[in-house]
């Protein structure tokens, strides 16, 4: 008896961490706090299409999108699985934008939510900085924008803590779950076993 008093006191301590860990990212995960904007999707900006706009399909095309955005018409068209981006009335590849159009095409798309976007302070390719703090990349090929800021920084962290990937090995992570799993199995079984001997 004496005996399974001290381990489960050791398992207990063990827990504690984890414990509270779950607990806390928990009830964070019940609630989402902040997490509308940290996982907003940021959407390139349309605009109504031209009606002067003629298309000739490929027989290889798979799947065709027409879109208007200020940087002007694109072609987004899908064969063998792999999307190209294309000018069209040329049909050839739409060259990726300049910093200047760049710049407009994420201004033009900040408008949604100029609060959380603010400014370009620095560009680097077709990845982006803001004076808030949020990157934002652009898939040219998709025309698709992503962002991350400090907000989704912080809860794709208590995510980490949740899960236990305390590390960065992924095979540790998983032997650290599995050996959590197993000590609140544990120390639940002792806990119902002192119950009934006592």
């Amino acid at each position: 008896m004496i005996k399974s008093r001290k381990l489960h006191k050791i398992i207990g301590l063990i827990l504690v961490l984890p414990m509270l860990g779950w607990t806390i990212t928990g009830i964070i995960f019940f609630i989402k706090p902040g997490y509308q904007g940290a996982y907003e999707q940021l959407s390139v900006k349309t605009y109504p299409l031209s009606d002067s706009i003629v298309v000739q399909p490929n027989n290889e095309w798979q799947e065709i999108k027409l879109v208007t955005s200020i940087l002007g018409d694109h072609l987004l068209v899908k064969s063998n699985n792999k999307t190209e981006h294309l000018d069209p009335n040329s049909l050839l590849l739409k060259p990726t934008p300049s910093e200047a159009e760049f710049k407009a095409l994420l201004l033009d798309a900040f408008t949604g939510n100029s609060e959380r976007y603010g400014d370009v302070i620095n560009l680097d390719g077709l990845s982006a900085q803001t004076n808030t703090g949020v990157e934002i990349k652009l898939d040219w090929n998709n025309l698709r924008l992503s962002q991350k800021g400090q907000d989704t920084q912080l809860i794709n962290l208590l995510y980490k803590v949740h899960y236990l990937q305390w590390t960065p090995h992924k095979g540790v992570d998983q032997v650290l779950g599995v050996l959590g799993l197993i000590l609140l199995i544990l120390l639940t079984i002792l806990g119902v076993r002192l119950y009934l001997r006592k």
